[in-house]
């Protein structure tokens, strides 16, 4: 599904393993390889703190439909309106894929 590249902070690619299945299978062969130089990126780009990355990740991928993923970053408003909504008919969702990361950052930055 991409879930990964997203998770690595390469969401253009976590779109394309998306819609392609892993680019037919052949992308993830190739991660095998490439997941320990991610890992390695994003730990250099990402602040560590208050918020686990991990948590997050995990409660938007089971639970980002009710806004899980919001009710464990304290952001109220965001996790009500998804709860109401299906998290915003999943096009909400879609956009968390793309800017977990930097929303996670930069709540463990200013804590």
């Amino acid at each position: 599904m991409g879930a990964h590249r997203f998770y690595y902070g390469k969401p253009i690619s976590g779109t394309v393993y998306m819609f392609t299945f892993g680019l037919f299978g052949i992308g993830w062969i190739v991660d095998l390889f490439l997941i320990p130089q991610m890992d390695a990126e994003a730990d250099s780009r990402y602040a560590e703190g208050l918020l686990d990355y991990n948590i997050t990740w995990l409660l938007l991928v089971f639970a980002g439909i009710f806004g899980g993923h919001y009710f464990y970053m304290r952001n109220w408003t965001k996790a009500i309106l998804y709860l109401l909504t299906a998290g915003f008919l999943g096009i909400g969702i879609i956009w968390d894929y793309w800017t977990l990361n930097s929303q996670i950052s930069s709540i463990n930055e200013r804590n």
